[in-house]
């Protein structure tokens, strides 16, 4: 299926592209590209072929989770610039 330069310029317009009058012609061989592509899959029987939502067997690939020792909270502040309470001090941000 080929598309003219003008169809390419509908497109454009629809997608909210700006197109210059050069790139035209350039979209529209590789628009109709993907097209004749589309139409070579449209051929293939998939009639025996159940629909499926991935092609690959989907597995956690998370760890487990595991309990391990944590810094010391003195530790930690000793790098904070200003420390109050046991919590980092800093400047507000909101009113």
């Amino acid at each position: 299926m080929r598309l003219s330069r003008e169809e390419v310029r509908h497109i454009a317009l629809l997608a909210r592209l700006g197109v210059d009058e050069d790139d035209l012609e350039r979209f529209s061989v590789q628009l109709s590209n993907i097209l004749e592509n589309f139409e070579i899959l449209q051929q293939v029987d998939t009639t025996d072929v159940p629909p499926t939502s991935h092609p690959v067997a989907l597995s956690n690939v998370m760890r487990d989770d595991e309990v391990a020792p944590s810094f010391a909270p003195a530790e930690i502040l000793a790098n904070a610039p200003q420390e109050e309470g046991g919590c980092f001090r800093v400047r507000a941000v909101l009113e």
